[in-house]
C-alpha cells in the first residue's frame, strides 16, 4: 500500500465505514480531498511542504483508494457529497479535530464546499481547485461543456451500463481520462507510484461501481442539495480561496470566480497555466496559493 513519503496510513472508523487516512505535520489541522478517478496519493507532490506548516490528513474518499466502498442506493444518497462530508466530520470527531481547514479538489472540492455549507463550525477556511458548484455546473451545459466532461452523464447512467463499459477495459479507460484532462495530454504529469495506484483502484469493479454511484449522486441528490441551498440563501461562512486552471474545466463557464461569489461573501481566486490536475501538473501554483491563505 503507497503511502506518501513521510506521512502515516491509519484506517479510522466514521460514518458505519472506515477510512485509509495519511497524515503527517504539526499545527493547525488541514484535510486534502482527492478527486475523481483518483485517491489521495495526488497530493504526493504538496503534501510533504503542507505538511511542514500543517497537521495534513489526507483521507481516500468512500468508494476510492483504500477506504470502504459501500454499495449504492436507491435514491443516490450513499455518495451523495452530504454523506461524504459526515464521513469527514466523523474523521475529525476520531482525531480529536474540533475544527479544521479544508481543501479539495474535483469530487473532495464538491465534499469540500458540502461541508462548509451542512457543518459551519468545524471548519475555518476552505480550498477549491477546479470547479464550480455541482448545481452551476450543471445550469452551464452546452454543447461544448457535454463535448469536455461527457463522463458526467455517462457515469451517471443507471447500473450496470457504465461498469461494464469501463470494466472491459479500465485501466485503457483511466489512462484516456487521466491523459485527455491534461494541458500537455500526457501521463508523464503523474508520479509513477500514483499512477500504478490509480490503475490498480481502476482494475477493482467495486471501486468502478463506486465511482459511478459519485456521478449518480451528483446528477441527482447532489444537484437538488446544492439547489435548496440556492433558494433559501445559505451561503458558505468560511473564507473561501478558488484555484483554476486555464484549461481545466471551471475556465469554460465564462467567469468561474464569479460562480463562487454567489455561494461565500469571503472569496478570492487565482489563474494559473494546468489541466484539470493542477498539484500534480502546476504543483507549485497549489502551494502559492494555498500555503499563505491557510496561514490566515
Amino acid at each position: 500500500m503507497t503511502t506518501i513519503p513521510g506521512f502515516t496510513r491509519h484506517r479510522i472508523a466514521t460514518n458505519d465505514i472506515h477510512l485509509s487516512v495519511q497524515e503527517a505535520g504539526l499545527g493547525p489541522p488541514l484535510i486534502l480531498l482527492h478527486g475523481y478517478p483518483q485517491n489521495g496519493l495526488c497530493w504526493s507532490r504538496v503534501a510533504p511542504e503542507f505538511a511542514r506548516h500543517f497537521r495534513v490528513l489526507i483521507p481516500d474518499l468512500r468508494g476510492y483508494g483504500h477506504s470502504d466502498a459501500p454499495p449504492d442506493d436507491a435514491g443516490h444518497t450513499a455518495y451523495s457529497k452530504r454523506e461524504m462530508a459526515r464521513d469527514i466530520i466523523g474523521l475529525l470527531d476520531a482525531r480529536g479535530i474540533g475544527t479544521s481547514m479544508v481543501l479539495g479538489h474535483d469530487r473532495g472540492a464538491r465534499v469540500t464546499y458540502r461541508l462548509a455549507l451542512d457543518h459551519p463550525a468545524r471548519v475555518s477556511r476552505i480550498g477549491i481547485i477546479e470547479i464550480a458548484p455541482t448545481a452551476d455546473y450543471w445550469a452551464a451545459w452546452n454543447a461544448e461543456m457535454a463535448m469536455a466532461a461527457y463522463h458526467w452523464t455517462f457515469l451517471a447512467q443507471p447500473a450496470p451500463l457504465p461498469e461494464r463499459m469501463i470494466n472491459a477495459d479500465p485501466v485503457a479507460y483511466l489512462d484516456w481520462t487521466l491523459q485527455g484532462w491534461t494541458l500537455a495530454k500526457s501521463l508523464d504529469a503523474f508520479p509513477p507510484e500514483a499512477l500504478a495506484a490509480y490503475r490498480a483502484q481502476a482494475r477493482d469493479p467495486a471501486r468502478i461501481a463506486a465511482m459511478c454511484a459519485d456521478y449518480r449522486a451528483g446528477a441527482t441528490t447532489d444537484r437538488r442539495h446544492d439547489q435548496a441551498d440556492l433558494a433559501a440563501g445559505h451561503r458558505i461562512a468560511a473564507p473561501l480561496r478558488f484555484l483554476w486552471g486555464r484549461h481545466g474545466f471551471p475556465a469554460r463557464t465564462g467567469d468561474p470566480a464569479g460562480i463562487w461569489r454567489k455561494w461565500a461573501s469571503d472569496v478570492t481566486d487565482a489563474a494559473c497555466e494546468s489541466g484539470h490536475f493542477v498539484m500534480e501538473e502546476n504543483p507549485a501554483a497549489v502551494l502559492d496559493t494555498f500555503v499563505p491563505f491557510f496561514q490566515g
